[in-house]
């Protein structure tokens, strides 16, 4: 039986606008596209919304988008703004690197750099969004591009015919089928992520800062959350035959310690300082040949997905959504397929460099000691300053976008 259809204001021309993903890539849509005045039906295949994972860092290439989303009071109530990231080696913690933060970060981008529990984030999103527009427990499970526009199947047998579908359901996404015939890459690495109360380690909040180590085939990072009441830890290693990317997958804390040891004293007394972990494979996906049909278009780890040592695979879902707001919200009855098609023009290049670099990371981040290390630490040593990150933090996408 078919959704009762609700006809969308805006300037889309009275599209109807499905978007399929309830994370925070589909969030951030509706809610760019709901203050633009365009209405969407999300659909999400859970029946009880929850984020999990543990921190995300938003640089203020997204928070400046998120502020203008009408979230600036929202996320300085539940987010920490660290004073630097500091990079560090492994096992006698010398710092490598340092890039300044805090004010100097939000007086030169007009926008400051925070780190979030991803739940803090989600639920910021949720409750700024219409709850109308939210179908939860909507598994999709076919996507048809027919004459008169999209219809999306779900499990349950119901169906939805729509203008414009927009993926927004993950790496793993079932509309990026329907533009590519690909799967998700395995990197080798698996990623170990916990909480830790900030009372079992206060010393870290002193001087809240996103704290890095660098060591052989693996790495370490730890920051301030929910303002401050946690740490959130990342550990990543060798995932050897473990290629299992479930979020709710479980670890072993003495494992992530045992896989740590000779690390220096700092970073073995922050991960024994866990009491659960989950453990996954890291995955990625090689740049889309296209993002978009004439009805179609992807958005966040469905177009894009990305391995987290850039520390943007949110950051640039959010900025697909601005950019994909302001293409619709120009398109007459007739410039769906065009607004899509900019949306792609606009977003690809930066996703596809973004991904690669990500990439890149995952080696030079893991490097043994070596020459390759020594040379990689001497570029460390010198070129941090903020000033370096003008193309990534500086960056505005509404205002490439035309819409501020």
């Amino acid at each position: 039986m078919n959704e009762k259809r609700t006809a969308p204001t805006g300037r889309c021309g009275g599209s109807r606008i499905a978007v399929v993903g309830a994370g925070i890539a589909g969030l951030t849509v509706a809610l760019s596209l709901g203050r633009a005045g365009i209405r969407c039906e999300v659909f999400e295949q859970t029946k009880q919304l929850r984020e999990v994972g543990a921190g995300v860092q938003l640089a203020p290439n997204a928070t400046r988008i998120l502020h203008r989303l009408g979230l600036a009071r929202k996320l300085s109530m539940v987010a920490v703004r660290p004073s630097a990231v500091e990079m560090r080696r492994w096992d006698d913690g010398r710092l490598l690197g340092l890039t300044e933060l805090g004010d100097a970060c939000e007086e030169l981008y007009a926008a400051p750099y925070y780190t979030v529990h991803r739940a803090d984030l989600h639920q910021a999103l949720l409750d700024a969004i219409d709850d109308n527009v939210l179908h939860i427990g909507r598994r999709c499970a076919g996507v048809e591009e027919v004459a008169e526009g999209v219809r999306l199947r779900f499990d349950d047998g119901s169906t939805y015919d729509a203008d414009v579908v927009i993926g927004a359901d993950g790496i793993h996404s079932l509309v990026r089928s329907t533009l590519a015939a690909d799967d998700p890459r395995f990197s080798g690495q698996s990623i170990y992520r916990g909480l830790v109360p900030a009372g079992a380690l206060p010393f870290l909040l002193e001087d809240p800062k996103v704290r890095l180590w660098f060591g052989p085939d693996q790495h370490c990072v730890c920051y301030p959350v929910s303002s401050g009441r946690f740490l959130s830890v990342g550990a990543t290693a060798p995932a050897g035959s473990r290629s299992d990317e479930s979020w709710t997958a479980q670890g072993r804390v003495e494992d992530l310690v045992e896989t740590y040891q000779g690390w220096n004293e700092e970073v073995i007394s922050i991960l024994k300082a866990l009491d659960t972990v989950g453990r996954w494979a890291l995955h990625d996906r090689d740049p889309l040949e296209r993002w978009s049909t004439g009805r179609v278009a992807v958005v966040g780890d469905a177009a894009h997905p990305m391995l987290p040592f850039q520390a943007q695979g949110a950051n640039q879902a959010i900025e697909d959504a601005v950019v994909l707001t302001a293409c619709l919200a120009e398109a007459g009855p007739d410039g769906v397929p065009a607004a899509l098609a900019r949306y792609e023009a606009l977003r690809r290049p930066r996703t596809d460099a973004l991904q690669e670099r990500s990439r890149t990371n995952s080696r030079t981040f893991h490097l043994s000691d070596g020459e390759g290390q020594r040379e990689r630490d001497l570029v460390l040593a010198g070129s941090q300053s903020l000033r370096q990150q003008d193309w990534l933090y500086g960056y505005d996408a509404g205002a490439v976008a035309g819409r501020r």
